[in-house]
């Protein structure tokens, strides 16, 4: 049985790199893993979605419309533009983080309201505040790691060695922080 992740955020949360490391350790745990990324104008906050599959054999790399197990949103109105690729009995984690887009910053749009409220009404919805447990741990940029162990919590991955998976691909001197971070955010789900 194929599996389908789907992560969302906007450039610079860590997206890429949680999918990376997350296909990383399916494809050294034997699965079929197949990995795209759709960058857009991440480089200037715009969108970023990575979508991961992995099975016995996985055919294709690209989620459909409502086939993803799991949405992981780094942002919570990415969590609302790409939910319909949620399945019915799909999983929402949610970090419950704001940033504002262009048209928001620039005064034309306001930020929507209640976007954690419609996602419970949709699916069931996990809010993680990825950004509070990040900084409780010494560091914000690890967001992006808690919310990795969400995932592995979620869909049951734990026998993984994820340690080795952190120490093989973090600079050295953050692999404590990030297996830290990864511990916390399995906690969270």
């Amino acid at each position: 049985m194929v599996k389908s992740i789907l992560l969302v955020g906007v450039g610079g949360q860590g997206t890429i790199l949680a999918s990376k490391l997350l296909t990383t350790g399916l494809m050294e745990a034997g699965y079929d893993v197949k990995m795209s990324e759709i960058h857009g104008m991440s480089q200037r906050g715009g969108s970023v979605s990575s979508q991961v599959r992995y099975g016995d054999k996985v055919e294709a790399s690209v989620i459909e419309v409502g086939g993803a197990d799991i949405l992981v949103s780094f942002e919570k109105m990415e969590a609302l533009r790409w939910l319909k690729y949620l399945k019915p009995s799909g999983k929402v984690v949610v970090n419950d983080y704001q940033i504002n887009s262009m048209p928001i910053l620039s005064g034309k749009f306001d930020y929507p309201s209640g976007i954690l409220e419609e996602l419970a009404s949709k699916a069931p919805t996990t809010v993680v505040d990825a950004a509070k447990h990040a900084t409780e741990i010494g560091n914000p940029k690890v967001m992006n790691i808690i919310l990795l162990g969400t995932i592995i919590k979620a869909m049951g991955l734990q026998d993984i060695d994820w340690k080795k998976i952190i120490s093989d691909n973090v600079k050295v001197e953050f692999v404590e922080l990030n297996l830290k971070a990864l511990t916390l955010g399995m906690s969270l789900v």
